[in-house]
């Protein structure tokens, strides 16, 4: 596997889900950025390459913040969900991603 082959598939694995909420809604709309569920240990420009890749779009800058994990009470045993990365990617103006482009027949 090539230098460049491996780097692409890496980049496919950086960027894990969209964040869907109603403060990820908020966001989109006011300050243009989209929200990512990332690898814990993705960095800023693997996540913009990632996004580029994927969509086809232009980023221009990428914040990074990890959201700890809630402690949680499972019967008579406290537990600790893990600790995610998330990232709010701002793009470029003009360019938007859309996650509702279903197919209309």
């Amino acid at each position: 596997m090539s230098n460049h082959a491996h780097k692409d598939a890496r980049l496919l694995q950086i960027i894990l889900a969209p964040q869907v909420s109603e403060k990820s809604t908020y966001v989109a709309d006011k300050y243009e950025q989209v929200i990512f569920k990332v690898a814990p240990d993705a960095t800023k420009p693997e996540v913009k390459a990632a996004v580029e890749l994927l969509f086809k779009v232009k980023v221009d800058k990428v914040q990074i913040l990890v959201v700890k994990g809630k402690h949680k009470r499972f019967g008579k045993f406290m537990g600790r969900r893990s600790n995610w990365k998330k990232a709010f990617v701002c793009l470029q103006p003009g360019q938007e991603i859309n996650f509702a482009h279903g197919h209309q027949e």
